[in-house]
């Protein structure tokens, strides 16, 4: 019997690379991934929109709150799997003005924060980290835009009372600068960061060991994206939730196995590898649900208390599909 074609979208991210290359291959599939090229954030955007919308493509890379949002709504048109291509810890994606009034944590209060989304995912663990230094996120005065680029004149109707925009044509960054807003949060870095001149800096510098910190007190790497399939496309051969997660696992293992054997990708990436692994375990980027299950009730349960969500949606609803493959 012929091997199933499946096509998945997905940012170039090297633990991928095994199933990319052929050298992991799914049980029963022939796998095609389309990459994203060079770490490229407009590329990963087009990735996750074609994974929702090109019917050339079976699904791929996708937004974790997108897929709560159609969960919470009973929209079921995409299944998704337990793996997790994108993680990111947030103490780094913090900044502010080098010569602002936000020096450490406890200047957050009350303040004026900007962010690239109001719902995304990367939002809701950013809320999950200002909990746990200690600022509380109600008091906190949101500004939702663009990050660098001029914002357009179209309104976000989707951002509730109190939550506001920057001006037509202006950016949060140039806010920042301004003085308008004391802190913003981006995952890539602001094109007006610079550590030693500004002006914008990280707020926290030494973000490695506050992150150490959070991960010691939540046992969270928190999980940004994951896999979605097509419904028609699981429903007609469910078992290929299993094989492609169990796929993804065995690159993820593949990839950890690589970076041991040759670990020259830095000078110091054994150095680094070792650090993690202590703190972490030598699988801190794990895939499959009961290894994650833990983070993904913490995310579940941030967008729910931050009134993103109406309902507390359970981890099993989120992968009910995943659960009956």
């Amino acid at each position: 019997m012929a091997n199933l074609p499946i096509t998945l979208t997905c940012a170039d991210y090297s633990r991928l690379m095994p199933l990319a290359t052929g050298d992991v291959r799914p049980e029963g599939i022939d796998l095609t991934l389309v990459l994203g090229s060079q770490g490229s954030w407009p590329d990963r955007a087009q990735m996750l929109h074609r994974a929702m919308h090109d019917p050339a493509v079976h699904g791929g890379e996708q937004s974790m709150a997108n897929h709560l949002w159609r969960v919470e709504a009973g929209d079921r048109r995409h299944v998704g799997l337990p793996i997790f291509p994108l993680r990111n810890f947030t103490a780094r994606d913090l900044y502010v003005r080098q010569d602002g009034p936000v020096k450490s944590a406890a200047d957050l209060h009350g303040k004026r924060i900007g962010m690239y989304g109001w719902a995304n995912s990367g939002s809701i663990w950013y809320r999950h980290f200002l909990n746990f230094i200690g600022v509380d996120i109600a008091q906190i005065k949101w500004w939702i835009g663009p990050i660098d680029g001029p914002r357009t004149g179209e309104a976000n109707a989707a951002l509730p009372a109190g939550v506001r925009e920057p001006p037509v044509g202006r950016s949060l960054s140039d806010m920042l600068i301004a003085g308008e807003l004391e802190a913003i949060y981006s995952p890539p870095r602001p094109q007006h960061y610079d550590a030693a001149r500004g002006p914008i800096v990280r707020l926290f510098p030494d973000y490695r060991g506050l992150e150490r910190d959070y991960f010691r007190n939540t046992g969270a790497f928190p999980p940004q994206h994951l896999i979605v399939l097509r419904r028609a496309v699981w429903e007609a051969n469910k078992w290929i939730a299993r094989s492609l997660t169990e796929a993804f696992i065995r690159a993820n293992d593949a990839f950890t196995l690589s970076q041991r054997r040759f670990p020259y990708a830095s000078p110091w990436l054994d150095a680094e590898l070792d650090e993690t692994a202590d703190l972490m375990g030598e699988d801190f980027h794990p895939y499959g649900l009961e290894r994650n299950r833990a983070q993904l009730e913490m995310f579940c349960q941030q967008a729910y208390d931050a009134g993103l969500t109406k309902r507390r949606v359970a981890v099993d609803e989120y992968f009910a599909e995943f659960l009956a493959s």
